[in-house]
């Protein structure tokens, strides 16, 4: 059974914007979140004396070791964050019906 309401299932100029600010809303919280955390390692080399003279495993500082290992660790992470909070929030704003809307009519691209 073919179902056709008549609605354009295409998004409106109203939901691509309010996707488009909250989108950069994102990206500009990650942004701050990865300048802060590049500018902190010597920040905190400058300020704090254990930072850069303390010794860890291995005979590395902890400054060394966070450069070396932990930053790399930061932007998997954050880089995770970023793309799965983005493609959520895309998902969620943009697309039209949604598959939990209405469970007896197929996809668009799917046959009945």
């Amino acid at each position: 059974m073919e179902h056709d309401d008549g609605v354009d299932e295409h998004d409106t100029p109203a939901e691509v914007d309010a996707t488009f600010r909250t989108l950069r809303r994102v990206a500009i919280t990650h942004v701050v979140l990865f300048l802060a955390a590049v500018m902190g390692v010597p920040a905190l080399s400058l300020t704090l004396g254990w930072w850069s003279g303390g010794r860890l495993a291995g005979g590395m500082s902890p400054g060394f070791a966070m450069a070396a290992f932990g930053l790399y660790a930061f932007f998997l992470v954050i880089g995770l964050a970023a793309a799965t909070l983005s493609s959520a929030v895309e998902a969620r704003m943009l697309g039209g019906r949604h598959d939990d809307d209405n469970d007896d009519y197929p996809a668009d691209g799917e046959l009945p």
